[in-house]
């Protein structure tokens, strides 16, 4: 009786986990994050949302801080990887980096996108930044983003496609920078034909 009851609990467990769906639960706790932010999101919104009790997600996620940082890979590997796609198969480096605004705006149009700010861009705060593995994990893919586009910028102004005087070192971080100042605008107010008209203005004056 005792061998058949342990047989029937670890049945029990089995079927449990094979019903706890990880992809939807991660793009649930994703959205969330993305939605209200790290500090702003609780272990008790993530349970609700995610639709999990507190040991399975202590199972499978460990911690809020582990859960943020497996959600920061999913929004890359899903949400920006559309607009490095955009990006990268544009015909030269400017027109990728047209095109990686208008990805941007297309989100921001889209009713289902969470919020308006980024949840790469959400991170950047001192809450996130204070965890060593956030820290890096999002430092990381600053610099993989950098890195890429001074590549491309590096390779057109081989190929003549760009002035002489473009400076790839120089301008990269100038666009990085403004995309960040761009999330937070789009908050205080945002109107698509308005943004269009700053960003050619932005990246016309740069040379793009």
């Amino acid at each position: 009786m005792g061998s058949q009851g342990a047989v029937d609990g670890k049945a029990v467990r089995m079927a449990r986990t094979l019903e706890f769906d990880y992809p939807a639960t991660l793009d649930t706790a994703t959205r969330l994050f993305w939605k209200s932010g790290y500090i702003g999101t609780s272990l008790r919104d993530l349970l609700k949302g995610m639709g999990i009790g507190e040991s399975s997600f202590y199972n499978t996620l460990k911690s809020k801080k582990y859960a943020y940082l497996e959600c920061l890979k999913h929004y890359n590997e899903t949400v920006n990887r559309k607009r490095a796609e955009a990006s990268l198969t544009a015909p030269s480096a400017a027109s990728g980096v047209r095109a990686l605004f208008r990805a941007v705006l297309d989100c921001l149009d889209d009713p289902e996108t969470p919020s308006l700010v980024c949840l790469m861009a959400g991170s950047l705060t001192p809450e996130v930044l204070a965890e060593p593995e956030l820290r890096q994990y999002v430092g990381g893919q600053i610099a993989t983003f950098a890195a890429a586009l001074s590549a491309r910028f590096c390779a057109d102004k081989q190929a003549g496609l760009l002035a002489e005087d473009f400076d790839p070192q120089l301008v990269v971080p100038v666009i990085i920078t403004y995309l960040q100042g761009f999330w937070r605008m789009a908050l205080v107010s945002y109107d698509r034909s308005r943004f269009e008209r700053q960003i050619d203005f932005f990246l016309t004056g740069l040379g793009l």
